[in-house]
């Protein structure tokens, strides 16, 4: 069985040595790195590497420690999270539900907490005097049990409201609670929980994290974000807010009143004057242009210093001297760090004050940390996964700082990838990624499959997916198109936001457009095409069935949307299927639900077709692809279903993974 093991600084597959191309085994093997911190006097930078192990099925994080000049990392700590760089130097990180603290060369490492249960995303304030963390607490009555004590054996679960089940978990009565407690050098006082008998979550549900919680620099208050309604409220809002919790005052008050849509990722100035979050306009539109927002904590004025720019930000943060926000957005099919040049008078800056500080064919994916010129940053492409990078702020020049998968990548052949542009059916250009075999020999035909992205309004750019990796597609001989259609970021709010109401129409011939173009090719196939996707690209593949008029020879579709109808009376953060959708009972969205509608069209169904569901996929419910396999199978069509029933929306297991790429592969040998 497959071992990482430390070498000069890099980790090394022993099994690389054979290999030639990248296979599901060897990209399940690759170390996962993140960004986690940098040293007080900048000079050293902390990261984290998760290791997956396909005999235990789960994965192991180490921590980390290299030069911000180049070296050979430090091995510090096994299962750290939380880290922070402390007050004299220190290292503190959490571990098992409590928090350690250790020297910075990883030695000495202490538990210095005990007797709190298990905390989560702690946090140490700035001053060392007050520790923040979060943890479940029962506020509602849901299970039997709950209601009638005399029946503790009892299995039932009993609701009056929506929201009773929410990505992959079904609601209990408890709710992520923020507290807060003294802290000296260990000892806890007594946790104070700042929403006390609250029915909301800190962290956001499900993917929040410790950036949804943070200290204000003098230690004196909490920000935390907050979506503070329940019920049916909940399940058709977006409307997060931004909350201030004063410790000497113990009041609460919300910085982001008025404003209706998302608010996240607050951010402050380090002398504390400003702060900086990212918000959207339109609650109920969770794909809505993030615009970066600054507020002066003296005046409380508020400024949307990213108003008139034409793109959507994320990853907000300002400069070490505060003069500049630095901030990440997607342009033309790749991720990219920016600045915002913040003027005397902050109302005056304009879009002529953002600057791209970086470009090529990659993505910067992860702001870690500046110290001085430099900034440290995540960068993948789709032939590499997350590696930690340099970047000169003036010039805007990246130097690789780690090289954990170097190893595997030297021994395998990379893909090459080409910017295509397509003209659509009315008229406009689109982008499209188009990854060919290591091999690739323009003078051979080659099978060729349609990507279908997901979202729907998510980014097709320069990401490394463990899934649905172009390169590991591409190396098993295949060419991957794989079209910027309508509704994705980085070609203006207008392209972004075109897809709403409109999923089976022009995203669907953006997507013809694109493999007819490319089609064209003489290296391409064109009796051996499939179209493949998951989520929104798994209802395109759905779609594509019955509208394709034989252009495909297969299909492989993953927790996609087969039944409008049965969908919204099943799906549960219902504000995203009346944005997108609408209400099937409503007369006004009757054209979606008829012409937009997968189901509405299975009589035109009679390409192979793999199905993928998720057993507690609550976003799209296991019926969706029960329905579609159903038909398949009654209509003679050549079809499978791979159903994992411990799954959601991924495919977070390694073993699960490998046996969904198998099959996937199995299934384009079987059938293209």
């Amino acid at each position: 069985m497959y071992k990482p093991f430390l070498l000069t600084g890099l980790f090394i597959s022993t099994m690389a040595t054979a290999q030639d191309k990248m296979t599901p085994e060897l990209l399940w093997q690759l170390g996962r790195v993140s960004g986690e911190a940098i040293s007080a006097d900048g000079k050293t930078v902390f990261f984290s590497v998760s290791q997956p192990s396909l005999a235990d099925n789960k994965s192991q994080r180490h921590l980390y420690a290299i030069p911000l000049a180049g070296g050979t990392p430090q091995q510090l700590a096994e299962g750290a999270g939380d880290v922070a760089v402390l007050p004299g130097g220190k290292i503190g990180y959490s571990l098992k539900g409590q928090w350690w603290e250790m020297n910075a060369d990883g030695a000495g490492a202490t538990q210095k907490t005990s007797g709190t249960g298990e905390m989560q995303n702690i946090k140490i304030s700035p001053d060392g005097k007050h520790i923040l963390f979060t943890k479940e607490v029962k506020v509602k009555k849901i299970a039997g049990a709950d209601h009638y004590p005399d029946l503790p054996k009892s299995n039932v679960q009993i609701y009056d409201n929506l929201n009773y089940r929410h990505w992959d978990t079904w609601e209990d009565g408890n709710f992520s609670h923020v507290f807060y407690a003294t802290y000296n050098n260990g000892e806890i006082g007594t946790p104070v929980d700042i929403m006390a008998d609250e029915p909301h979550d800190c962290p956001q549900m499900p993917s929040g994290g410790p950036e949804d919680l943070i200290w204000s620099p003098d230690g004196q208050s909490i920000l935390y974000v907050c979506k503070k309604k329940y019920g049916k409220d909940y399940a058709i809002s977006t409307n997060t807010d931004i909350y201030e919790y004063n410790i000497a005052t113990k009041a609460t008050r919300n910085l982001s009143e008025g404003m209706m849509g998302y608010d996240v990722a607050p951010a402050f100035s380090q002398d504390g004057k400003y702060l900086t979050w990212l918000s959207m306009e339109h609650d109920g539109f969770e794909a809505d242009k993030n615009d970066v927002i600054l507020l002066d904590r003296a005046t409380g004025v508020k400024t949307n210093l990213t108003q008139k720019w034409d793109g959507t930000a994320s990853a907000v943060r300002f400069s070490s001297d505060g003069k500049k926000i630095f901030f990440l957005a997607v342009l033309k099919g790749t991720e990219q760090l920016l600045e915002i040049t913040l003027q005397k008078d902050p109302a005056r800056t304009t879009d002529k004050h953002i600057r791209q500080i970086t470009s090529g064919d990659f993505d910067i994916n992860g702001i870690v940390a500046q110290s001085g010129n430099t900034m440290v940053v995540s960068r993948t492409d789709m032939n590499h996964a997350a590696e930690l990078f340099t970047v000169d702020l003036r010039k805007g020049a990246l130097q690789q700082l780690t090289n954990v998968n170097k190893g595997t990548y030297d021994k395998i052949g990379m893909c090459k990838v080409e910017k295509r542009w397509v003209k659509t059916t009315d008229n406009k250009e689109m982008l499209a990624w188009v990854i060919f075999p290591p091999d690739f020999d323009p003078a051979k035909k080659y099978p060729t499959l349609l990507y279908c992205q997901g979202g729907p309004q998510s980014a097709l750019s320069q990401f490394y997916s463990y899934r649905w990796n172009f390169q590991l597609i591409a190396s098993q001989g295949y060419i991957v198109v794989a079209p910027n259609r309508r509704g994705m970021p980085g070609h203006g709010v207008e392209w972004n936001a075109s897809i709403s109401k409109d999923w089976g129409g022009q995203p669907i011939r953006d997507y013809l457009s694109a493999i007819d173009d490319v089609s064209k090719e003489s290296y391409v196939d064109k009796k051996r095409l499939g179209a493949i996707g998951a989520s929104y690209g798994g209802y395109s593949v759905y779609m594509l069935a019955g509208v394709h008029e034989n252009r495909f020879k297969t299909f492989i579709s993953h927790d996609g949307l087969f039944d409008l109808k049965s969908w919204y009376g099943t799906t549960e953060e219902l504000w995203f299927a009346n944005w997108d959708i609408g209400a099937y009972w409503d007369p006004a969205n009757a054209k979606a639900y008829r012409d937009f509608n997968p189901s509405e069209h299975a009589s035109k169904w009679n390409t192979p077709i793999l199905i993928i569901q998720g057993g507690i996929d609550f976003r799209v419910p296991i019926e969706q692809g029960l329905q579609a396999f159903q038909l398949a199978q009654l209509k003679g069509i050549k079809s499978k279903l791979l159903y994992f029933p411990e799954e959601n929306h991924w495919v977070l297991k390694p073993q699960n993974a490998i046996v969904w790429q198998r099959e996937f592969f199995n299934w384009l040998k079987e059938t293209l």
